[in-house]
């Protein structure tokens, strides 16, 4: 006879083979996502026709700050006034504002994305008359045209970006709901009477249905869109996430994309639909410039990208400056259902300017612990403590370096979070113990959604304090998920964020040790059984504020929240680990994201590296996808191929749904585990090169992958390659993406460059295309000329062991015979870097020698670390005696060497030069 607990798993389980099939069903019924022609606020957006704006700048009213110009615009059409203000940013960044001058009520203005208050500098007007005003904030100025209402900024004279050049810009005022027209007596006709503007005559304009659902809509319409031009440009990249190409498509004719997050299961490929996060970022590229703009928005937007075949009024100004025929261009156009016009010009001029310029404003990635970087095994879900141990165990015997098991929300009693199933995880913290004392960690999943269960303490907490969103009554929002009936916490609250953040707590969180680390999921947030999968649109947040103002914002305040209660967990010692799904522009500062729920295909593992650099551009290095696929088995031959992709993307984690096969990497045939085997070991041998690259991201903006154009801004042909990329500026990856592959096709760029194969040390030539034979046994990646990559040979069970292990330097020479690079070294784990506790070494190899110099002076650290073994590449030149090192604790030595025949590559044994200090490696030949 079954237990009352037994019948309770029962209904847990069929409550979540529901969900798994309507979520399916969701994923392949494009019906239950809206397009833009059923979204009120787009199609209206949208339905502006490009000509005379009915926008006017007042320049009679501009004043002047020393950074800044604000003036008066006029909506000619309905009489409505706003404020219109321009800043100057240091690094060559503008900021542009547009609000209601008097609203009924305040509008949504986003908090917490930005890295503290923005760097202003100073901006003089250079001119000013009834029909313009032009000023100037060091090489660059802006031209502020008043009727129609037209910004252009330029970067000395060179046109970049313009601002409602096709007269495209909509900001819908709020006003009061129309009264109902009195019904006309029978008999008599109603007089015609022109309507005021298309909200009186879009039926979705104060009320809106979608399938069963009702949006109250309290505000009415409230819309705000801008057109921009990029003069010049040949592509558009940005606004992730979407399952699509690298270069942004022209949406002339089709939906365009959309931001708006949702819970996508089993997505499409090759199309501008809504996943898990939103960026509203845009970079647009051309021979002579990159620019781009930032639209700080938080409600659902959507994003227009042409290429039109006539000349407009932007054209036409360039033609007539340089007097050339039409030049390329990009124009976007971005439309939001609420909020403020809000938007950051970035003038570049070269690619990796502009990345940096975005970072700036919303911060780069902090350093991540070491032990991140390495390789994670995660399914939904292991069964229970001997499943982890045995899972852990079964990594060792097979010789696979592992850093990190996962648990997802199997684990917890009843899907309720910060707890452990008290029969299948009786003992977390002697697991997690168990893990610590292998050199892992441990990672468990703790969702936004609570629970209403009355015995929970969570949800006692949340409904006794009012910590829930509200619906549009005020009473607390009630939602379906993995649990059953849940409610969400309004972590917009500063209260509410407080109390969630202690949850983290190892007081509070029983059974969780510092070793411990967090997955935020399903936070878009994921409502089953709500529009789209997700919350109600008039839900009410903590200071008034609509579900539709904040929702790409949501996931943003629950890993933000997270983050701070593990910092406060280690009394701010330890750094964390957190990966979220859903995200907005910002979430970088917390967390790690992956792309979401993938399928076991080839499509899906292509689209990964697409997804991941855009990510990567849009300041969101630290991404990843689901090695294998969520959905679905893959066969050996795409398992192996995904594994090989996986280890060269920053973040390296294996991951499947419950009714999935097992597919550790051992219950496949042995030549599969032993190709998985050497990937994943290959991830290791370039841990110090992925520490380093991580280390300067967050110190200097710059991906930590990047697309081939960052590098090769000139050469037309790379623009939209996503097929291969970059690992800094260091290796060149083309993972292997389609079955039963004998070949790719390897582009390899930069004129007449040198790329080394990283095995075999092959030669090959830059701005070539060259077919590549390709076995099972690994991809092609290439180490560029003029580079030096460190590499841990000695790969061990995880990354906590090889901690001390030496160096092996492998210096690519360019045609010059030079190379650089560095090494960064910590503890790994705590913030004490931010104290001088690290070593940032600058490896040179020019005029016969390689030296090894510390780029921060005052930066020390006790490694145990040396290096072992250095090989250089390309020399091509006959020693004529053994290399010396010189070093203050070696002295002077001289050191043994051996070559190939042509002497492309030297190799030098055992310099035994530690890495805390400065050294020479001298040559002579």
């Amino acid at each position: 006879m079954a237990t009352h607990r037994d019948m309770r798993f029962s209904l847990i389980a069929l409550a979540a083979v529901f969900c798994i099939l309507v979520a399916n069903v969701l994923s392949v019924d494009r019906n239950n996502f809206r397009t833009c022609d059923q979204t009120s606020f787009c199609r209206r957006c949208r339905g502006v026709q490009p000509g005379a704006s009915p926008y006017q700048l007042n320049l009679d009213s501009l004043q002047t700050t020393a950074s800044s110009v604000s003036a008066e615009i006029l909506n000619s059409v309905l009489n409505v006034k706003f404020v219109f203000h321009l800043y100057s940013l240091a690094d060559n960044t503008f900021r542009m504002k547009i609000n209601e001058l008097s609203p009924l009520k305040p509008r949504h203005e986003v908090n917490f994305v930005l890295n503290g208050e923005p760097n202003y500098v100073r901006l003089e007007v250079l001119e000013k008359t009834s029909e313009k005003a032009v000023v100037k904030s060091g090489e660059n100025k802006v031209e502020i045209f008043a009727n129609p209402f037209r910004v252009d900024v330029y970067r000395g004279t060179e046109l970049l970006i313009s601002t409602n050049a096709r007269g495209l810009m909509r900001f819908e005022h709020l006003r009061p709901k129309p009264a109902p027209k009195p019904e006309t007596p029978e008999g008599e006709e109603q007089a015609a009477v022109a309507p005021t503007d298309d909200t009186e005559s879009d039926p979705g304009a104060w009320e809106e249905n979608y399938k069963s659902h009702h949006d109250s809509k309290p505000n009415g319409p409230s819309a705000v869109a801008m057109d921009f031009t990029f003069p010049g440009a040949e592509q558009a990249y940005g606004v992730p996430l979407h399952a699509d190409f690298f270069a942004l498509r022209n949406t002339k004719g089709i939906d365009p994309y959309r931001l708006f997050n949702l819970d996508v299961f089993e997505y499409e490929l090759e199309n501008g639909m809504s996943l898990y996060g939103a960026i509203p970022v845009l970079y647009a590229h051309g021979l002579k410039e990159s620019a781009g703009v930032f639209w700080l928005n938080t409600a659902e937007t959507w994003i227009d990208i042409a290429k039109p075949d006539g000349e407009n009024v932007v054209s036409s100004i360039v033609n007539l400056v340089s007097g050339s025929g039409q030049e390329p261009q990009v124009d976007a156009h971005f439309m939001s259902e609420s909020g403020i016009v809000d938007v950051f010009f970035f003038l570049g001029p070269k690619p990796l300017d502009v990345f940096r310029q975005y970072s700036a404003l919303t911060g780069s990635a902090p350093l991540p612990p070491l032990f991140s970087l390495g390789y994670h095994q995660c399914r939904w879900n292991y069964n229970d403590e001997d499943d982890v141990r045995n899972v852990a165990l079964g990594f060792d015997e097979h010789d696979i370096p592992m850093d990190v098991m996962w648990l997802d929300i199997e684990h917890t009693d009843g899907k309720k979070y910060f707890t452990w199933d008290p029969v299948k995880f009786a003992h977390p913290t002697d697991m997690i113990n168990n893990l610590t004392a292998m050199g892992r960690k441990l990672v468990t999943i703790v969702d936004p959604h609570i629970k209403r269960d009355g015995g929970y303490f969570l949800h006692q907490d949340a409904e006794a304090n009012g910590y829930y969103v509200k619906n549009k009554d005020g009473n607390d929002y009630e939602g379906w998920c993995w649990p059953g009936s849940v409610s969400y916490l309004d972590l917009f609250n500063p209260v509410v964020r407080e109390y969630y953040a202690s949850r983290y707590l190892l007081s509070n969180y029983v059974g969780s040790t510092l070793d411990l680390h967090i997955w935020n999921d399903m936070n878009e947030p994921s409502v089953f059984n709500g529009p789209e999968v997700t919350m109600l649109k008039d839900n009410i947040h903590y200071g008034g504020w609509e579900h539709r103002d904040v929702h790409n914002q949501y996931g943003f305040m629950q890993h933000m929240s997270t983050y701070e209660g593990m910092v406060k967990r280690s009394q701010g010692t330890l750094r964390p680990f957190i990966l979220t799904r859903s995200f907005f522009a910002g979430s970088q500062r917390y967390s790690a994201m992956w792309t979401g729920d993938n399928l076991a295909d080839w499509g899906h593992m292509r689209m990964s590296v697409p997804m991941c650099l855009t990510m990567a551009v849009s300041g969101y290095s630290f991404c990843g996808a689901d090695v294998g696929g969520f959905f679905k088995y893959p066969d050996a031959e795409l398992f192996a191929r995904w594994y090989q992709l996986g280890a060269f993307l920053p973040f390296f984690r294996a991951h499947s749904i419950i009714e999935s096969k097992r597919r550790e990497p051992w219950l496949y045939n042995p030549d599969t585990t032993a190709v998985v085997r050497q990937a994943i070991r290959r991830r290791y041998n370039y841990l110090s090169l992925w520490y380093t690259l991580f280390y300067e991201h967050s110190r200097y903006s710059t991906p930590v992958i990047l697309p081939l154009y960052a590098l090769y801004p000139k050469d037309k042909d790379v623009y939209a390659i996503d097929n291969e990329f970059l690992v800094g500026d260091a290796l060149l990856v083309h993972p292997v993406v389609t079955s039963q592959a004998s070949e790719v096709q390897v582009v390899f760029p930069g004129e007449n460059e040198r790329w080394y194969e990283t095995e075999t040390f092959e030669l090959f030539r830059g701005r070539s295309t060259v077919s590549v034979p390709v076995d099972m046994n690994k991809i092609p990646v290439y180490q560029r000329g003029g580079t030096i990559v460190s590499r841990l040979e000695r790969v061990r069970r995880s990354t906590a062991l090889m901690h001390n292990d030496p160096y092996t330097l492998v210096v690519a020479l360019d045609d010059k015979g030079f190379a650089k690079g560095t090494l960064y070294i910590d503890d790994g784990e705590t913030f004490k870097y931010k104290s001088n506790e690290y070593l940032y070494i600058q490896f040179e190899f020019s005029n016969k020698s390689l030296k090894a110099k510390f780029i921060d002076k005052k930066a020390h650290f006790p490694s145990k670390a040396w290096i072992e073994r250095v090989v250089i590449l390309g020399l091509n030149k006959k020693l004529s005696s053994d290399p010396i090192v010189k070093s203050k604790s070696v002295g002077e030595q001289s050191l043994k060497f051996s070559s190939d025949d042509s002497y492309n590559v030297v190799v030098v044994r055992k310099p035994g030069v530690s890495v805390t200090e400065e050294w020479t490696l001298s040559f002579s030949f």
